[in-house]
């Protein structure tokens, strides 16, 4: 008589719990929020995600206390030339007289895209933009360093919530291009190394304001 092998027994046991009824041990596993410890506070479970993919989130009360921080990181890490396309947070700046470039001059040698976005993804720290503002998208790829202005207002769980807002504000037509930023640019296809920038910005700084 044969003996029977490892790999028959497993498959004798798995046919028997295929045959076998039991109830489902988690009947409301769908139903139920992966995030409870979050309700209420979605700033705080992005900033943590946001974190863990060496993203950079700093809250601001404010529109000085934004420009404060900004000062502070320009002086900190030497930066000259910074680049902003948008009126709006063009206007916001020139009010506090914050240094920045408004067109496209010495752009090759830009350190700094300030842009806004279309949404922040909670569940996975990310920043949802589209190439439908003056900022277009080379702002947010070609600098080391990407620095988005972001509102509590545009806070969302995941990425669906995210694109039923751009449906909202784009009932036309949406852009022609939407991108998911997930922290730093990065690769790992060269020797296995984690690169950071290889493909885009180095860093990523996202300032949350109430709005």
């Amino acid at each position: 008589m044969n003996e029977t092998t490892s790999k028959e027994r497993m498959l004798k046991k798995v046919r028997k719990a295929l045959l076998e009824k039991r109830d489902n041990p988690y009947p409301n596993l769908e139903d139920s929020s992966l995030y409870e410890d979050y309700a209420g506070h979605i700033d705080l479970l992005f900033a943590e995600q946001l974190t863990a993919v060496a993203g950079n989130f700093i809250f601001c009360e404010d529109d000085i206390q934004l420009i404060e921080n900004l000062l502070h990181l320009a002086d900190e890490k030497n930066w000259r030339k910074i680049y902003c396309w948008e009126p709006r947070l063009q206007k916001l700046l020139e009010m506090y007289e914050y240094p920045f470039y408004s067109t496209e001059t010495d752009f090759l040698n830009a350190e700094v895209g300030i842009t806004t976005c279309e949404a922040l993804i909670a569940r996975n720290g990310s920043v949802l933009v589209s190439n439908s503002g003056h900022a277009g998208r080379r702002l947010s790829i070609y600098p080391n360093v990407h620095i988005v202005i972001a509102y509590t207002s545009q806070l969302v769980l995941d990425i669906k919530d995210g694109l039923k807002l751009l449906k909202e504000k784009y009932p036309n037509g949406l852009p022609t291009m939407i991108s998911n930023i997930t922290g730093p640019s990065r690769t790992a296809d060269i020797e296995k190394t984690l690169v950071l920038g290889a493909h885009g910005p180095k860093e990523l700084y996202v300032f949350l304001l109430e709005g």
